[in-house]
């Protein structure tokens, strides 16, 4: 019987399991982007594919592994004890190819016979799968050039490996020992799952688990309607840009209109650019884990994170376009940066319905830094991929943070003493970007200054946004402040870098990158004595 308690009790065990496969996953792995940065995300799953419970890792994968689950139930008509699913298409469930998702049946003996009862998935960016630029994040203008493309395939069947899967795999990549250990770490990742589901149905029964789950997702798409029920009705309307594709030079707009009638919320992109050549391009699973994300931070804080917490919200992303775009069409950039500019342009729209509830821009990309070559102390290729953070968004009555992740992304940076032990490379600078953030009522946070040194030959790619365009302010504060790339060359050329830029760095050469700073929110006063009378308004820090 369910009550109160015993659902808290479940779904405290059911997170605490996700939560335990990433820290699994995390200190089993070898690349710095995994094991430093913990760029990934673990879930469980029922035997009907929804979504049980998830650790709180990326957003941008909120809405897209359950793609990954349903595109493997479709794929295959039946899973033995042992399997192992992998897959990586952004066109059949993933985002973009570095992300890597393993996907495991759970069985469980229940009166001596092995029962399907779900599955535990992860999904772990690689620091490279091959493609024409080291760290798999070209500038390029179809996804044959973003590197390996995995369908759903069975990397383990019923317990053994397929050796022949995993050696094309690893030929195909530039930093293959790393892969097949980051890989192996996302195999514990679910075995450790499906034991501690072992171990809960022996100790609750397997009839409580599934009851509870169950409650679980109705308990979660009720507090979502009551969410979505405190947003006044009507339909709000935002555009809001991405700089450029990265080939041709034009503003790309991303328009959308949330409509909100009663307890149900629909997010249109209808409006927004039709694919481009470049790859800002991203999938309809990011559309749904952008706008999932936004209705997850109107929640309380507390509220559980299932297929129930979605089930009031329909995403509505035109075929073709370029947040839905067909095949071939590259999307590597579509996951990193055009991801944020959707969660922007959504809670454009919802400020004219919360203006008291919802932040200024944050800083609106990932900042990100992909390269390779030959490491001179191994004579071994190395890739390297990291984004950058940024200013957050003042929020009302709060100045914005400095120097974090904000939205999509939620990783750490790479530390200093991991960075140049893995890389031929130095970081000579690391410092807060002091007045980037937007001024306002509350001022936006400060963005990231950070220098790295060559020590070797490498080829560099950089995916970044807002530098043409600045995050916004809302209620009359200020924008915050573009992003910045320079190259300074040893031989002492100077050079302002583009946005989504590759070029090839010598030994002594310096890449600086400044990232954004968040909008303001609201007017700033005009006077120390309104400043005072104001910072005794209630809910004022």
């Amino acid at each position: 019987m369910v009550d109160a308690i015993s659902l808290e009790i479940f779904r405290s065990a059911l997170t605490a399991i996700a939560e335990e496969m990433g820290a699994v996953l995390m200190r089993s792995s070898y690349s710095p982007n995994i094991k430093e940065r913990r760029d990934f995300s673990c879930a469980l799953f029922d035997a009907r594919g929804r979504l049980v419970a998830q650790a709180a890792h990326i957003p941008v994968h909120l809405g897209s592994m359950p793609d990954s689950v349903a595109e493997a139930l479709v794929a295959f008509d039946r899973f033995a004890p042992g399997d192992i699913i992998a897959l990586n298409d952004p066109f059949l469930g993933g985002t973009h190819l570095p992300d890597i998702t393993l996907i495991a049946p759970i069985f469980v003996e229940v009166e001596e016979e092995q029962r399907l009862i779900g599955f535990a998935a992860n999904r772990a960016h690689h620091a490279d799968v091959g493609g024409m630029a080291p760290g798999s994040m070209p500038l390029a203008t179809e996804i044959y050039q973003e590197g390996l493309i995995i369908p759903p395939l069975k990397l383990w069947e019923a317990g053994q490996p397929n050796r022949a899967l995993l050696a094309l795999l690893l030929r195909n990549v530039r930093t293959p020992d790393e892969r097949r250990g980051d890989l192996a770490a996302q195999v514990a990742a679910n075995r450790t799952a499906a034991r501690r589901l072992q171990e809960l149905v022996d100790r609750w029964g397997l009839a409580a688990l599934e009851e509870h789950v169950d409650a679980l997702i109705e308990y979660a798409a009720r507090m979502a309607r009551a969410t979505i029920a405190a947003i006044p009705d009507g339909s709000y309307r935002f555009t809001d840009y991405l700089d450029d594709d990265g080939v041709s030079g034009e503003c790309i707009p991303i328009t959308v209109t949330v409509t909100v009638r009663g307890s149900e919320l629909t997010v249109d992109f209808t409006g927004s650019a039709p694919q481009v050549r470049g790859n800002v391009n991203t999938v309809a699973s990011v559309a749904r884990s952008a706008t999932y994300y936004v209705v997850r931070c109107l929640m309380p804080e507390d509220a559980p994170m299932n297929h129930g917490t979605f089930a009031p919200v329909t995403v509505i992303a035109p075929r073709g376009s370029v947040v839905n775009a067909r095949p071939p069409a590259a999307v590597a950039q579509g996951n990193v940066e055009t991801s944020q500019r959707l969660v922007d342009a959504i809670f454009g729209a919802l400020a004219q319905a919360l203006p008291e509830v919802v932040p200024a821009a944050s800083q609106g990309t990932m900042n990100n830094i992909a390269a390779g070559g030959i490491d001179p102390r191994t004579q071994q290729p190395f890739a390297y991929y990291e984004t950058m953070g940024g200013g957050m968004g003042a929020r009302p009555g709060l100045d914005g943070l400095s120097g974090v992740h904000t939205h999509m992304s939620n990783t750490l940076n790479t530390p200093v003493e991991a960075f140049e032990y893995a890389y031929p490379m130095r970081i000579t600078r690391y410092a807060l970007r002091d007045g980037s953030g937007g001024a306002g009522r509350a001022r936006g946070g400060d963005g990231l200054v950070r220098e790295i040194t060559f020590e070797a030959p490498a080829e560099v790619t950089l995916l970044t946004e807002r530098r043409r365009l600045p995050p916004y302010g809302l209620q009359g504060g200020e924008p915050g402040r573009c992003g910045e790339n320079w190259l300074y060359r040893r031989a002492g050329e100077v050079t302002l870098l583009p946005g989504k830029v590759h070029f090839r760095a010598e030994p002594g050469d310096r890449l600086v990158i400044a990232s954004p700073g968040g909008g303001g929110w609201g007017r700033a006063y005009e006077s120390p004595e309104a400043a005072a009378a104001g910072s005794a308004e209630p809910g004022r820090a």
